[in-house]
């Protein structure tokens, strides 16, 4: 290998360790960040508003605090110098009348003396005060002699006492002479603005996340099968437009069902008519063992075609309402011990659920029926929660392969050993059952049942 071709690797892989770790880092920051709307434009707003805020504080406390903290210290340090230095030069002055008069009338100092060593231990610094490092800088740097300053013992006072070679001068200042006291109400009136306008926003922005969650609701409900009769188009014009393009959707989907069951109504009354007059011509005929085997093929077409239509019709025209599962369940156990089985229901959680009942209930007949063809033991068991109600159907019989468990859900499929169709059936029964199923926003699914035959589980958000 050339040296070029061992460049060219050394970057690929150098560039797929750069891709990687930005995927990670990628993937990391989505993990996070909200998922909510609400939440991420909340975020949008807050985040640069609090980094601003930060901004401004730390330039106002930099360029204008700590200048204005430092240059008033400095000043009241010299004041201090220059009483040293009047004490020093004039020893004619034995009470220092004259010097306490000049500090307290010229320069706002009240100054006394105490003997020699009546200096206090050092004490704790305080974590973080700006004019204590300030005064201790300017006091070694103008003075260079021993001192002790107490900034945090009185709150408007600042006391500074500095070995002589005689004395111990006490000097107290007004806090304010040596601190940029207003500082803390900028910062507090950038704060209380910064909270008022936050506050509005987010009272703004909930206002704005109405409709959208009001559109949501209404697309949810209607893919359940449900109305929503009190939605409305509102909010900004992009959300009125998603609401009204949502509307004419729905318009279109209802118009096509209407026509089609207004289709399917008129082929099946004249189906059925046909279907009246051949029986009536056989019952004209008589008795015979070829007008029976007749007999039997025309209810057989009969039942084709109430499978047929039932697949085609699916659910429509019924509305969705409160629907007691014990009660229907216990309905379709009757059903299946009168047809000879062992049938047993149990029922867990608020058992009142809101779907549409006929329909509803033609999907679990279907499932116990495919259930009641291939097996003797059939267990209905129902679970509901705050999301989703859960309907399995539990049999003893020989149960499907796992690789034909979607297969059988087809439309007219027909295999030798599919439990999807009887003798002479459609082969509709479980395609019927998910179609209900997935118009009430749900589905089906097949698995192993504990009883070692097949378990058939409904799953549809209530």
């Amino acid at each position: 290998m050339s040296t070029l071709d061992t460049g060219l690797t050394l970057i690929r892989t150098a560039a797929g360790r750069v891709s990687a770790a930005n995927g990670w880092m990628g993937n990391a920051f989505k993990s996070w960040m909200p998922t909510g709307l609400y939440a991420r434009a909340l975020l949008i707003m807050i985040v640069p508003m609090v980094v601003l805020q930060s901004v401004v504080a730390f330039v106002f406390m930099e360029r204008h605090w700590n200048t204005v903290t430092r240059h008033l210290s400095a000043a009241v340090v010299q004041d201090i110098a220059a009483l040293i230095d009047v004490y020093k030069g004039y020893p004619q002055d034995k009470d220092r009348a004259q010097l306490r008069r000049i500090a307290q009338q010229r320069l706002g100092l009240v100054v006394d003396f105490l003997p020699v060593g009546d200096m206090p231990p050092p004490g704790p610094k305080p974590f973080f005060s700006l004019l204590d490092q300030t005064l201790s800088v300017q006091l070694g740097r103008q003075i260079a002699k021993p001192f002790w300053i107490d900034t945090v013992g009185r709150s408007n006072l600042v006391e500074i006492r500095i070995q002589l070679d005689d004395a111990v001068m006490r000097i107290f200042a007004q806090r304010s002479a040596a601190y940029a006291s207003n500082s803390e109400i900028f910062l507090f009136w950038m704060v209380g603005t910064s909270s008022i306008l936050l506050i509005v926003a987010v009272l703004f922005l909930r206002n704005q996340i109405k409709p959208i969650l009001r559109l949501a609701d209404a697309a949810e409900s209607f893919g359940k099968g449900r109305e929503a009769p009190h939605f409305r188009p509102r909010g900004a014009r992009e959300v009125r437009r998603a609401a009204h393009a949502f509307l004419e959707m729905k318009g279109r989907i209802e118009r096509s069902i209407e026509q089609r069951t207004a289709m399917l109504a008129g082929v099946s009354h004249d189906l059925r008519t046909i279907l009246t007059r051949f029986k009536l011509e056989l019952e004209l005929i008589g008795d015979s063992p070829e007008v029976d085997g007749m007999r039997k093929d025309v209810d057989e077409m009969a039942g084709m075609l109430e499978d047929y239509l039932a697949f085609a019709r699916g659910d429509s025209g019924e509305q969705a309402q409160p629907t007691d599962m014990t009660l229907a369940l216990e309905e379709l156990r009757g059903d299946a011990e009168r047809n000879g089985h062992i049938a047993t229901v149990a029922f867990h959680g608020l058992p009142v659920v809101t779907v549409k009942p006929a329909a509803f209930k033609r999907c679990l007949a279907n499932l116990v029926s495919n259930a009641a063809r291939h097996a003797n033991t059939i267990s209905i068991t129902g679970y509901r929660d705050h999301r989703y109600l859960t309907i399995t159907v539990d049999d003893d019989g020989p149960g499907i392969p796992q690789t034909m468990r979607e297969e059988v859900f087809k439309p007219f499929l027909r295999l030798d050993d599919a439990r999807n169709q009887d003798e002479g059936g459609t082969g509709l029964g479980l395609a019927i059952a998910r179609d209900i199923a997935r118009s009430h926003g749900g589905d089906i699914t097949l698995g192993d049942s504990p009883m070692g035959g097949l378990r058939a589980a409904v799953r549809i958000p209530v």
